[in-house]
């Protein structure tokens, strides 16, 4: 046996055992990988429920950022045309 046939079987047992270890460390997805049922009706019905709460529901530091960029509009005018380019 020389040496190229000794390193590749020395390669193919370790591919071997790399993959035997995956297999061992991964869950198995079953026979059908699909999931039991469909979740888009659920997201519209989310997305339905978020839009149905409005104005009322936006976060504190939304308004607090849009309150600090009117601030430094009203304070530094030159900045206006830098604030609406990043917007």
């Amino acid at each position: 046996m020389n040496d190229k046939e000794q390193e590749s079987n020395n390669r193919d047992l370790a591919t071997d055992r790399l993959s035997q270890l995956l297999k061992n460390a991964l869950p198995s997805v079953g026979t059908e990988p699909e999931l039991s049922r469909d979740l888009w009706p659920a997201m519209l019905r989310h997305m339905d429920e978020q839009a149905s709460r409005g104005v009322a529901r936006v976060p504190w530091f939304d308004w607090a950022l849009g309150g600090t960029l009117l601030a430094l509009a009203a304070i530094a005018p030159r900045t206006i045309p830098v604030i609406l380019y990043y917007l």
